[in-house]
């Protein structure tokens, strides 16, 4: 790849617009309808890291610092660093039963209506065909081009393809394989896989140093352009730490150019981001394995996994339970929100057995109470019940413990639906928030029905709630009243 013609270019497709690079043009940006009605999405991390398969992602980087678990499996399953490094896993990786039509089966069948697999992650591997690197699936390991086979099935599937980059990290993400002899030495360079692999800093320093430098930064720049033109992302999504000042020029670049690219392909690109990488309102925050305590003004989206201890499969997953994922998603929604859940494919290109039942699982919920979620509002409030959601990031380690007193609002034309998360055993369920004379509801209820029951409904309104006894239905998963306002 020519890359000083290909900086001239995304610079031409800037200076064209009608978006520039600086954030007043930038907030421009307007979210599209399909993005607010869809949300849920599939997010999948698999790659070279899926070979060892042990703890988690962050393998490559972990396996490389001594007196870690991984160090010290590494050295017992395959042998000193200097003989058997992170690169050495890349022809282990063949993906010889990925079949891209069965994963976009299921995840239609999940009840998603977008998916997103990790394009390259902070190992520096991509799993598409690249001009800007050899190391790439398409050049190595399986050979094939896998973002783009994912892409075209899951496009069969009427599934919205968006895609993710994790490049950023890669600065400091195998640097501790310095300290020690291994395979990961300088001179290290442009185009090498380890490069740069340097210090890694606090994650939290927006002004760490060493920053990264002009020839990596324009490199991570490249990567993005690449794959937003070979494969029209419809969402491009980014983990931390692209909020470093260093990459505060290059965000702008990438996003006028994709924002750009977009519209002149014919669909509007959406950038999903954390912490604050991007000026408010020129993209889409996301919050990563956690959620908000209340309902936003702003659209935003919760990334979290199938798993509670890693992206990526291991065999020693911890699974949430369907139960649990189903809360997250209706609770996530009533706050104006998308849940973006992942799944960890083995390294031959086949799903766990569990991964499977609980994307089924959540999807024959979704058949029958989808009208409450999909192309849905939020309501005035959010919901009611004495449970708090705690805020913010990596919040999941644990299961939420939900009452029967907790109930989730969303809104669709003259339909309010009121979510029961705990479905109480004796069937009567009361709603203050839809009281008599309530300051968020003095409308008329026409009639009140439980989704995906035959159960004859009864219900009374008084200044106390509105108190709904639905006979013989019982359920362990949520349960969506549908409240039919005049």
């Amino acid at each position: 790849m020519n890359r000083s013609a290909y900086l001239e270019k995304i610079d031409a497709v800037i200076a064209q617009g009608p978006f520039q690079d600086n954030w007043e043009s930038l907030s421009q940006f307007q979210l599209p309808e399909w993005y607010t009605q869809a949300k849920f999405g599939i997010f999948i991390h698999w790659g070279v890291y899926s070979v060892p398969a042990f703890m988690n992602e962050w393998y490559p980087r972990n396996m490389y610092i001594q007196d870690t678990k991984e160090y010290k499996h590494h050295l017992e399953t395959y042998g000193p660093h200097t003989s058997f490094g992170y690169k050495d896993f890349i022809p282990m990786f063949q993906a010889e039963n990925f079949q891209p039509k069965e994963w976009a089966e299921l995840f239609k069948q999940a009840g998603a209506h977008y998916v997103m697999p990790v394009a390259e992650h902070h190992d520096g591997f991509q799993m598409y065909k690249s001009e800007v690197s050899r190391f790439n699936a398409y050049e190595m390991g399986p050979r094939r081009d896998l973002l783009g086979e994912m892409k075209e099935a899951f496009e069969e599937q009427g599934l919205v393809f968006t895609t993710s980059n994790h490049r950023a990290e890669h600065w400091f993400f195998l640097s501790h394989g310095k300290e020690f002899e291994s395979d990961i030495q300088e001179p290290l360079a442009l185009g090498d896989f380890y490069w740069p692999s340097m210090p890694e800093p606090d994650h939290q320093d927006l002004y760490s140093t060493p920053a990264p430098n002009e020839e990596y930064l324009e490199d991570w720049l490249i990567r993005c352009c690449e794959l937003i033109d070979n494969y029209q992302p419809k969402v491009l999504y980014f983990d931390w730490w692209i909020e470093h000042t260093a990459f505060k020029p290059y965000l702008k670049k990438l996003a006028a150019y994709y924002y750009n690219q977009s519209l002149a392909h014919g669909y509007k690109g959406i950038i999903n981001y954390k912490h604050d990488a991007f000026m408010f309102g020129c993209a889409v925050p996301d919050v990563e394995r956690g959620q908000f305590a209340d309902m936003k003004t702003y659209y935003w989206q919760t990334d979290t996994a199938l798993a509670r201890n890693s992206w990526c499969y291991t065999p020693e997953n911890e699974y949430k339970s369907s139960r649990e994922l189903i809360q997250d998603l209706v609770d996530i929604v009533s706050k104006n929100g998308n849940l973006l859940l992942n799944v960890g494919p083995r390294a031959d290109g086949t799903l766990p057995d569990e991964e499977r039942e609980l994307l089924l699982s959540i999807g024959k919920w979704l058949e029958v109470n989808g009208e409450a979620i999909y192309s849905t509002s939020c309501w005035r409030i959010f919901g009611e019940g004495p449970t708090q959601v705690e805020e913010g990031q990596f919040t999941d380690g644990k299961p939420k413990t939900f009452t029967p007193q907790d109930i989730r609002f969303t809104v669709k034309g003259s339909t309010l639906y009121a979510t029961v998360l705990v479905f109480p055993e004796d069937g009567r369920i009361a709603i203050k928030s839809l009281r008599e004379h309530s300051p968020h509801f003095h409308g008329v209820i026409k009639d009140i029905e439980v989704l995906g029951s035959g159960s004859q409904t009864h219900w009374e309104r008084n200044a106390q709630a509105l108190t709904i006894h639905v006979a013989e239905h019982q359920s362990a998963l949520p349960v969506v009243l549908k409240i039919l306002v005049d």
